[in-house]
């Protein structure tokens, strides 16, 4: 009973937001809360909405002050420089921007964090999308997919779970992946080209030096800060760098960085409080998102929905067909993002499943393998489920329905690719 409310509750959630019935804030709110009261949980359902809200309230922080900090280095005309020497090398040519999306997000992705990935490098590619009037899809599409396969690094969540539910090392549950790794990122840069060809074709190649000087409002021209431009530079790549070290938790370094900015940018206190109301429709936007989705998923883990949804889906697999067990979870492990949060599926189903592969002589640490190749990694940039999801929409301006409809069968292709691969490797195979 309790699965197939989980069940319920995840796909009405997902039909709601994919067809528009709902804004995304209201289907996480509404469907879950509906779910609990069904089930007979209203008695306890408020304890696990707060549990659930606590959970994601620092990344809501953490959100909230990089939109503030973000936005005002937008304003001040920070990236100016950055956008027309991006021009420059690309020539205007939607095609080379997208693939340099592909890059820029792949070199990002290297420290490991989602949520730094997403602002850096929509922050550094936004203005030359809106300059070249390319679609906000392809942006948040493309970053998507670089930013999926690169999550498959050890340091990178889904991994060290996989390594510490099977207490194995990297060399033994990443290694063997690295071809099938390689052959997604293939993958990943024939997409963007493919991306960039349709857009190219819709906009055409712009004249650089037709876009290289906006015009500008008098509103616009006087928040610029040019004679600020390097310090706002120094502080900025001071905020990356503190950001990827980790020296303080995340919401800190922003909520810093944002105050120090806006008292040299704008020291009058009118001025601040001006320049902090700018941004008040995109905080409240995402970070409503956010603090819903706390909800979404503290009332699915309290009810303990996604524990019987998992021991459910292990039981769903014909006996004819277990010893394909490695390439099922493989396949399965993209869309069951969409489904399950990392924790519940590292934690709660790859610990069944790997018991269930040792019982029939497969070797267990292929079923942690396959896991890796879709489960939060090519399907985490468009889970509900995870915060830096809603950084990735919120920051690009697309409604994540839109973005999932847009990505999702280029993200379930990368796993595709790798599933293939790593069959051909034997990274994963049938048989102990």
């Amino acid at each position: 009973m309790l699965a197939l409310l989980g069940f319920l509750t995840v796909v009405i959630f997902l039909v709601l937001i994919m067809t528009k019935r709902v804004s995304v804030t209201l289907a996480l709110i509404v469907v879950p809360v509906v779910a609990a009261l069904i089930g007979g949980f209203a008695p306890k359902m408020g304890p696990m909405m707060i549990n659930g809200i606590k959970n994601v309230a620092p990344v809501g922080v953490m959100i909230m002050f990089a939109i503030l900090y973000f936005g005002l280095m937008l304003e001040v005309g920070l990236f100016e420089p950055i956008v027309r020497r991006l021009l420059k090398i690309v020539g205007g040519d939607p095609l080379k921007v997208v693939l340099a999306t592909a890059f820029l997000t792949c070199s990002v992705s290297l420290d490991g964090d989602g949520a730094t990935t997403f602002m850096i490098t929509i922050s550094a590619m936004l203005p030359l999308y809106k300059a070249l009037n390319m679609s906000r899809l392809v942006l948040s599409g493309t970053i998507c997919l670089a930013a999926g396969v690169m999550n498959i690094i050890p340091w990178g969540g889904p991994t060290a779970r996989a390594m510490t539910v099977l207490k194995a090392d990297s060399a033994a549950i990443f290694n063997p992946v690295i071809p099938a790794m390689i052959a997604g990122l293939v993958w990943v840069f024939f997409v963007a080209w493919y991306f960039g060809k349709k857009e190219r074709a819709r906009v055409g190649i712009m004249d650089v030096q037709q876009i290289e000087s906006p015009v500008l409002s008098e509103e616009e021209s006087a928040l610029r800060r040019p004679n600020l431009l390097w310090f706002n530079a120094v502080l900025t790549a001071a905020l990356v760098v503190a950001l990827i070290q980790a020296i303080l938790p995340l919401a800190t370094l922003f909520m810093i960085a944002y105050a120090i900015a806006l008292i040299v940018n704008f020291p009058q206190p009118k001025q601040q409080l001006e320049r902090i109301t700018a941004q008040g429709s995109a905080i409240v936007l995402v970070c409503s998102m956010i603090f819903a989705a706390g909800i979404f998923t503290g009332i699915l883990t309290g009810t303990d929905m996604i524990k019987e949804m998992s021991k459910v889906l292990v039981t769903l697999i014909p006996a004819p067909m277990t010893h394909y067990l490695p390439v099922i979870v493989a396949l399965t492990s993209m869309p069951f993002s969409l489904i399950f949060t990392p924790d519940a599926y590292y934690f709660g189903v790859l610990p069944i499943l790997a018991q269930t592969a040792t019982a029939i002589g497969i070797d267990p640490l292929h079923i942690g393998r396959a896991a890796i190749l879709g489960q939060m990694t090519t399907g985490f940039p468009l889970s509900p489920l995870t915060a830096s999801t809603f950084i990735l929409i919120g920051m690009s301006g697309v409604e994540l329905g839109e973005h999932q409809r847009f990505v999702f069968k280029w993200a379930f292709g990368s796993t595709v690719v790798m599933t293939v691969v790593a069959v051909l490797t034997g990274a994963i195979s049938f048989v102990k």
